[in-house]
């Protein structure tokens, strides 16, 4: 039986967390007592009693166990950490606190889960690399790489080296974010290249829009917004977007099924929500297809709704948060369109649609074997 699983990633942004938490959480509602763990973490959160990483929360929340820090999140490699610590390598016992939450994890779990952190070099300066977690953790590591054919092979090669090298069994690869009229070419060709180098083919997963859609408090970070109307909305989803300059050009792509997020200048602004509103009782859309707003370019971060009455009374009704920016439109949707997205504790429609894609495209039987015979 498989009893301890590390998660990594050829590189970042490929989908090691969504994945990670997809099989956690799946792994979970199979039966399995699982423990989870972030052993090295980056960014952490404050809570005032316990720092713990970012993601060891996003865990905490959808696994519903309750957060220790050295259990969880025993090392966190935060600003001035690896100074720090090639200044005084022997004031820091990073090995021995992820040991000491090893032990007590799978003392108390059927199988545990070790999340990985960026790529597999990540923590190499203060001697915690992927490949050396891994190690001290007694793992054996299941590979996240994006999809393709010779990039992916290719990576793949490059980036188990680190872990062959230190002797860390590699348990299986998922294939990430496959177009789904490419999948089985996918399986095929990369199939064919980890059978030659025996390393199991666990699932490859299609490539899921959703996923990469922001909230509006992301986009209100990306353009250093300031939000002015309907706060509590932040957590709207963002699916499309549109200039607002474009409106009447667009007409076909504002239906009900839409998140769309508007990006206007002030001037432009009230004609274009006119118009939206026009196209929406054309089309006897029974909500607003605005999940938010930008206004861009009026540098101080001030505007008033009610300037425009029709304007002020549809954001009003309809609950759409509005962010002012310095930025120009174009600026604004540059920014919009370099964000990468993660999935985090405001974002639950994502942690649900890891699950699923992890239940429907992933070899659980593989990684159970064992636990239901108990």
């Amino acid at each position: 039986m498989i009893k301890k699983i590390y998660v990594a990633a050829t590189s970042q942004h490929v989908g090691k967390t969504t994945c990670t938490l997809g099989l956690t959480a799946a792994l979970q509602q199979a039966g399995a007592n699982v423990g989870y763990c972030k052993p090295v973490g980056q960014k952490f959160v404050d809570l005032g009693d316990l720092k713990v990483d970012k993601d060891a929360l996003l865990f905490s929340k959808v696994m519903g166990f309750e957060l220790d820090e050295m259990l969880h999140s025993p090392v966190i490699l935060g600003s001035g950490a690896t100074s720090a610590f090639l200044d005084a390598p022997n004031d820091f016992a990073f090995r021995q606190r992820i040991m000491s939450a090893c032990a007590r994890l799978e003392r108390a779990h059927d199988i545990v889960v070790y999340e990985g952190t960026g790529h597999p070099g990540v923590g190499s300066v203060v001697n915690l690399s992927n490949a050396e977690v891994a190690k001290i953790a007694d793992a054996g590591v299941i590979m996240i790489v994006e999809g393709g054919i010779g990039s992916t092979i290719d990576e793949l090669n490059m980036t188990t080296a680190l872990f062959r090298e230190n002797k860390v069994p590699l348990i299986g690869v998922i294939v990430n974010k496959v177009l789904p009229e490419k999948i089985e070419k996918v399986r095929s060709y990369v199939g064919k290249k980890l059978e030659e180098w025996n390393i199991p083919l666990l699932g490859i997963l299609p490539y899921d829009k959703s996923l990469s859609n922001p909230i509006m408090e992301t986009i209100n970070r990306a353009v250093r917004g300031y939000a002015i109307a309907n706060i509590d909305k932040l957590d709207n989803r963002v699916e499309d977007f549109m200039a607002g300059s474009l409106v009447e050009n667009d007409e076909s792509e504002i239906d009900g099924e839409k998140n769309i997020l508007l990006v206007a200048s002030k001037k432009r602004l009230p004609k274009a929500v006119q118009k939206i509103r026009n196209i929406a009782e054309e089309k006897n859309l029974a909500v607003s297809p605005l999940s938010g707003i930008i206004i861009t370019g009026d540098g101080r971060h001030e505007f008033n709704i009610d300037t425009d009455p029709l304007c002020g009374e549809y954001i009003r009704e309809n609950k759409i948060p509005v962010v002012s920016t310095a930025l120009d439109t174009l600026g604004s949707m540059v920014k919009i369109n370099r964000i990468e997205v993660k999935i985090n504790t405001r974002t639950p429609w994502k942690a649900a649609r890891a699950i699923e894609l992890i239940k429907n495209n992933v070899d659980l039987d593989f990684l159970l074997e064992g636990v239901r015979k108990k």
